[in-house]
């Protein structure tokens, strides 16, 4: 299929003038964020812990209903009108460029692990230190990205399918990585800063803004004829804006002195981070480039649907913790460790008691849900019900270790844990290079799930030996109430079928999945953990931090 918009024609031109008049609002818009209009100033209200633990997660569970809104939006157009190849193609650069945050070394928990203690002690000059360091290091790795991209724009042409000319692969790599370069070389530092202070909704403020916005005007230029270069140079000129922003607000709200001088390394293990972050990003991302080499675009489109579903959930999921790393982090350098130890506890059952629930109706739904999304193009078979499973499990997994990574992280053990992520890393590249020839999708979903499974036993062995002591049953328990959950909701479910392949028949299912699933989790919790359950209930309608 031919990429739209080769020829501007006057409706194209007619969106590009409304383009530039939204764009202009949308400047204008950001800057009353940043001189404190939707922060409400926060600083002055006294909000403790927990307020601000529930504003961050709130924040970022809206942020990502809206991502999810918009990611299921867009890949959706972009498929209706550039074809899978093409969608598959974008995916492919997209995860191919993420790789360079493998050079970022895990570098960002470890600053961030740092921060709690002088940001507790209100310790501005190794405040300064710091953002000083991680700065030095973040401009290393844009200069590092640059040439990335470099070598990218000429590798990439030679390894994807041969339909469309090197030029048009290249310029469209060189066009994706604009905005995350602005993220490495303006915007990472302060970022890590507002995390660690429990500001997080700042930046997410403008994460949401501007995911929204980057739907409304790429959904306009495609209706309208614009190729798929142009609609990403739009992508790129907004996201461009938010890590600016960002350093301007923490340049208004911090006394951050960048002239003092570096006697020594203010960041510890500074570069123990790296197994954290490798295995975070080979998980992320060793499928699409496993299916990318060893497969076909069309088998990348068909992941990215699927991945869209799976990993929209997770990142919802996680996304509802934010700011629990920094909740953490401040009971630790206050050494608060009764108070750590009860957080913990709740935090613990409240994850596994959701995750199973979403990851449950997911599992039952997930298939029903692509056989909608994708009606009508028949350039490739999305219709996986072991990989869909598969999928949902692996992200599952990924959700169920966030109370547990937190943790370590929070505690600054870095060094120490790495060992696990690197040993994590090796499933996943090995069963998913194995496993692609023979089962292919459902290859690389296995070699997914198994890694982030291995992982989350490990981090639940390590705290259970180093940090909190507790007991490992606790989640032996909460494994074996997750999977029954999930065995009775399918089998109470087995029967339900979707009338007809729309957007309601598939709502009505996901209703009836979630109805049972949730009455299943309700019944077998107060079943197992109806004491914890009983405890977290009062302590979200307490008041103490």
């Amino acid at each position: 299929m031919e990429a739209a918009g080769e020829y501007a024609e006057p409706r194209f031109l007619f969106a590009r003038m409304r383009i530039k008049i939204f764009l202009f609002r949308y400047v204008r818009s950001c800057d009353m964020i940043i001189n404190g209009g939707l922060t409400l100033r926060m600083r002055e209200t006294g909000m403790n812990r927990k307020q601000k633990l529930f504003l961050n997660g709130g924040m970022g569970l809206l942020k990502q209903i809206v991502a999810m809104i918009c990611g299921f939006l867009l890949p959706r157009f972009m498929l209706e009108y550039y074809g899978s190849e093409v969608n598959g193609l974008v995916s492919s650069i997209t995860h191919f460029l993420s790789l360079i945050s493998l050079m970022e070394m895990g570098i960002g928990p470890v600053i961030q692990a740092n921060l709690y203690a002088p940001l507790a002690e209100k310790n501005n000059d190794q405040i300064s230190r710091i953002v000083i360091s991680s700065e030095r290091f973040f401009r290393r790795i844009a200069v590092i990205f640059l040439i990335y991209i470099a070598v990218l724009m000429f590798v990439f042409p030679t390894i994807v399918n041969r339909e469309h000319n090197p030029w048009f692969s290249a310029s469209l790599v060189a066009i994706i990585a604009v905005s995350t370069f602005a993220q490495y070389f303006f915007g990472a530092t302060y970022q890590l800063l507002l995390n660690a202070d429990q500001k997080s909704y700042v930046h997410i403020a403008l994460q949401i803004i501007t995911t929204a916005l980057n739907a409304v005007f790429c959904i306009i230029l495609i209706k309208n004829g614009a190729s798929v270069h142009i609609v990403k140079l739009v992508t790129a000129a907004i996201f461009v804006v938010r890590p600016l922003l960002t350093a301007l607000y923490v340049r208004k709200h911090y006394e951050i002195n960048k002239h003092i001088k570096l006697t020594e390394e203010p960041i510890k293990q500074k570069w123990n981070g790296f197994a954290q972050h490798v295995s975070a990003v080979v998980c992320e991302n060793i499928d699409v480039v496993v299916l990318t080499l060893f497969s076909t675009l069309a088998s990348v489109s068909v992941y990215s649907v699927y991945f869209n579903v799976a990993n929209g959930l997770a990142v919802t999921v996680i996304m509802a913790t934010t700011g629990l790393e920094s909740y953490f982090g401040d009971m630790i350098a206050r050494k608060e460790n009764d108070a750590l130890n009860g957080s913990f506890e709740r935090v613990e059952f409240i994850m596994h008691t959701a995750v199973t629930i979403v990851f449950t109706i997911a599992a039952i739904t997930i298939v029903p849900f692509a056989a909608v999304y994708t009606r009508g193009i028949n350039d490739a078979d999305y219709l996986l019900p072991a990989f869909g499973t598969l999928m949902a499990l692996a992200y599952a997994s990924r959700c169920l270790r966030v109370p547990y990574f937190s943790l370590v992280k929070s505690a600054g053990h870095f060094k120490q844990t790495q060992n696990g992520a690197f040993i994590s890393t090796a499933i996943n590249a090995v069963l998913s290079l194995v496993l692609v020839f023979k089962w292919g999708l459902v290859g690389v979903a296995a070699g997914t799930f198994a890694a982030m499974m291995y992982h989350t036993c490990y981090l639940v062995w390590y705290l259970h030996k180093n940090i909190i002591n507790r007991p490992i049953w606790h989640f032996v328990k909460y494994v074996i109430t997750d999977a029954a959950v999930l065995i009775i909701s399918y089998f109470l479910t087995k029967s339900f079928i979707m009338t007809e392949t729309t957007y309601l028949s598939w709502l009505l299912l996901a209703c009836k999945a979630a109805g049972v699933t949730i009455g299943t989790a309700i019944v077998v919790n107060l079943a197992v953990n109806w004491k914890t359950a009983l405890q977290t209930v009062r302590r979200i309608k307490g008041k103490s931090a």
